[in-house]
């Protein structure tokens, strides 16, 4: 289907699952394509819009003021949602919400290539069926894999690791220490409790299908899983990360009432002496949890801003706000810490560690998050809830040393982590003499340099430009 004539310009285009996680850092990876070599490509993202999900709609909604001449967006046609009875986790009803579209996917792809030479599609871990339009049409698929190339290596293998139920300790070929079996998320490895887990295996025998893998790491951060994917051959890999929104939600957020109140409360505290939590679009605790949080805080007497989030009514819907935190907060907390913390909802998380009065973060260690730290140079405390959260965690605390351990096999209403554990892990966190606030402003200006010219991932971003780009 693409087009041999020299004369027409190369065109890419993308999709990713419509998830604020992994539709972010697609957008930014397609500006950087467009950007790396000024004319040489230009790209489409396509969008799936999902108006009950209203973080993910309002940043869709967004993108078409974001446009460029060699950048543009294309909000696919609105299509009934998957039936949550026919498929009830959410691996399976996003990966149906995704694949629906092909039809209208292949349509749009037919009606660029008329224009322009299409070199390549890009989809994410959830889109890999999408390849099956690629593949009719002749046009090579990428996997912009949006965690770290750790757990790449571990997605790989996974279905001979999860056949094994017998073994505490697992080898991974992108770990250097054997990885302990309860840092798996539980529901991934036990088959019989996610019905999702067939269709993860789905995906992953088809990463090495692909033409490339483009992960959203550091050659600097992440060698050794790198290494061990390179020596196991397959599609090559391209480490351009950290493929980060720089600017952040704040672009797009609903509340700038909020993030006003936010940004002046942190401009009258000193520098890096707040503890910020926040566990991510989907992430939410239990009450039980958020009270141990409450009084962990409280007895550590640090300064702390937390974004605290109301627990959704189902797995397929995100948290919101609370309308009043009163009742899940012990009686006369807000009173009692109210000259040394603030209690939020959703906040624009990268505005947040940017600002030079944070002082720590206890994450729930997303990638795009833990890359959000380490670029700003804010240490972290491990708190993992869900997805690939707590292998992240892992190979921050126990493979670079680059985070201090909350907690590695966190499952919220499961598990309860003490108000003592809260206090000790925080205090910790926020030690002035940390060696941990040392390593990590090391790996931030690692981070930075390889963005630069010459820098590893500026020049594998150029590396897949030029094979995007080359002649057929």
């Amino acid at each position: 289907m693409a087009s041999s004539s020299s004369s027409m310009q190369n065109h890419v285009f993308l999709i990713a699952t419509p998830a604020i996680g992994l539709l972010t850092p697609t957008v930014e990876l397609a500006r950087r394509l467009v950007d790396r070599f000024p004319g040489r490509l230009s790209a489409i993202v396509l969008l799936i819009s999902v108006p009950q999900w209203p973080t993910v709609h309002s940043y869709v909604q967004s993108l078409h003021a974001t446009s460029s001449p060699n950048l543009s967006f294309l909000i696919l046609p609105a299509m009934e949602p998957p039936s949550t009875d026919q498929f009830p986790s959410y691996v399976a009803n996003v990966t149906a919400l995704v694949d629906q579209q092909k039809v209208n996917i292949k349509d749009a792809i037919v009606a660029e290539s008329k224009k322009r030479r299409v070199v390549g599609l890009i989809v994410d871990l959830f889109c890999t069926f999408v390849t099956d339009v690629a593949n009719d049409l002749g046009i090579p698929s990428y996997l912009f894999y949006a965690s770290p190339a750790a757990f790449f290596s571990y997605e790989l293998e996974m279905s001979n690791l999860a056949s094994d139920e017998s073994l505490t300790e697992l080898t991974v070929r992108g770990f250097a220490n054997s990885v302990p079996r309860r840092v798996l998320r539980r529901t991934e490895m036990e088959r019989s409790y996610n019905a999702g887990f067939p269709i993860y295996l789905d995906h992953a025998r088809r990463f090495t299908q692909m033409k490339g893998i483009i992960v959203n790491t550091v050659q600097e951060l992440e060698p050794f899983a790198l290494d061990s994917l390179s020596a196991s051959g397959g599609p090559k890999v391209y480490p351009i990360g950290p493929v980060l929104n720089l600017k952040g939600s704040a672009q797009w957020n609903r509340d700038g009432a909020q993030k006003e109140k936010v940004i002046g409360w942190l401009d009258n505290q000193p520098k890096s002496s707040v503890v910020f939590l926040c566990f991510g679009s989907w992430g939410s605790l239990s009450g039980p949890q958020v009270k141990e949080i409450a009084i962990g805080l409280e007895r550590a007497g640090l300064r702390f801003l937390w974004a605290l989030r109301e627990p959704p009514k189902s797995n397929l819907v995100p948290p919101s706000d609370f309308s009043n935190v009163d009742g899940i907060l012990p009686n006369g907390f807000l009173e009692r810490t109210a000259r040394n913390g603030l209690v939020c909802g959703w906040v624009p998380q990268m505005t947040i560690l940017s600002h030079q009065a944070i002082g720590g973060f206890v994450s729930h260690c997303g990638w795009n998050s833990t890359l959000e730290s380490l670029w700003c140079g804010v240490p972290v405390a491990t708190w993992p809830i869900y997805a690939e959260q707590h292998m992240n965690a892992f190979l921050m605390v126990k493979e670079l040393g680059l985070s201090n351990e909350i907690s590695l096999d966190y499952e919220d209403g499961v598990d309860l982590v003490s108000a003592e554990e809260v206090e000790r892990g925080v205090k910790k966190l926020m030690e002035s003499d940390n060696m941990l606030r040392v390593r990590v402003k090391d790996v931030s200006e690692k981070c930075r340099l390889a963005m630069t010219e010459h820098g590893s991932s500026y020049t594998f971003l150029g590396d897949l430009v030029e094979e995007l780009t080359s002649p057929i």
